[in-house]
């Protein structure tokens, strides 16, 4: 019964931060750089996928309902996102684009995952630099209700192993990272 309202609460967690960032990006208040969400697509469905062949069950929901909003975001970051990024980010996204291959080779739930997490670490680069330099282009809520999911999300999980835990870990301190980044920058501490 617990891992269930956990399933429940991180899901509804996915909805309250990703719905008002929608929102936000829709108002140009927030400016989503399209190669990070486009990576993040790629990564959370493969995170989606190896979850549930290494055994996680039900944990892996609020995987799938994030990834809902990750996919919808990207398409919305093509129309009203950050525009001209700077070539090294296109380096970035190149690199963790290649870092799909190993992957793709293995077919190892385990071993994508590690990649996976490894990309996306790379494709939070651009997001990161953006937001040093303009924090204001994101907002903590969408980060700070992920550090809180993907911490729930572990507590839900089927099996705990490095293909079902990896990635909601290195999420909770990235994402408590943006929601630090965010504040000091913009002077809300």
């Amino acid at each position: 019964m617990i891992k269930e309202i956990l399933v429940i609460v991180a899901s509804l967690l996915a909805l309250v931060g990703n719905i008002p960032y929608l929102r936000d990006v829709v108002k140009g208040k927030v400016k989503p750089h399209p190669y990070t969400w486009l990576v993040w697509t790629l990564v959370s469905c493969v995170v989606f996928f190896g979850q549930l062949a290494k055994g996680a069950g039900i944990g892996a929901i609020p995987t799938a309902v994030s990834e809902i909003f990750t996919i919808i975001i990207f398409l919305f970051s093509i129309k009203y996102g950050f525009k001209n990024p700077p070539k090294i980010d296109k380096y970035f996204l190149i690199l963790a684009l290649f870092g799909l291959i190993p992957w793709i080779v293995t077919k190892d739930p385990t071993v994508s995952v590690i990649i996976v997490v490894s990309i996306d670490l790379i494709a939070f680069i651009p997001t990161l630099r953006k937001t040093y330099s303009n924090p204001k282009s994101e907002t903590p809520l969408l980060y700070g209700t992920n550090a809180l999911r993907h911490g729930l999300a572990l507590g839900a999980l089927g099996s705990y192993n490095i293909a079902t835990m990896l990635h909601s870990i290195v999420m909770v301190i990235v994402n408590s990272l943006m929601v630090f980044l965010i504040k000091v920058r913009k002077g809300d501490y």
